[in-house]
């Protein structure tokens, strides 16, 4: 069933008080990418291209102690854009189980060898 133009209306007053409320928030649930955090993965690239090229002069110049530089700087800057575009969770997911691991099958070994004896 469609909706009235009335609760359209109202819908999209809800959306902009929510993205006005918390942006981020509206951004997680609509999937937009504000421009900060666009800014912050341009960013982090640039750092990834800077520093390949850093690490390639080193190369070049064969000074290790600069293409070393060039590798952490590179590396630093994948780090700082893959956490700015939000692929990176704070929180881990704990995954459910089935069954036991390894660890514990291993356990129940030792001790059915060990009461055995």
């Amino acid at each position: 069933m469609p909706l009235s133009d009335r609760e359209k209306a109202l819908l999209q007053e809800m959306e902009a008080a929510l993205l006005t409320e918390d942006p981020r928030l509206g951004a997680a649930l609509t999937g937009r990418v504000s421009n900060s955090q666009k800014n912050r993965i341009a960013l982090g690239l640039f750092l990834v291209l800077f520093g390949v090229v850093t690490l390639f002069g080193g190369l070049i110049s064969n000074t290790t102690l600069v293409g070393v530089l060039g590798f952490l700087i590179a590396l630093a800057g994948l780090i700082f854009a893959i956490s700015s575009s939000g692929a990176i969770t704070t929180s881990p997911r704990k995954r459910a189980r089935k069954g036991l691991g390894l660890n514990q099958k291993m356990e129940q070994r030792w001790d059915r060898r060990n009461n055995e004896l």
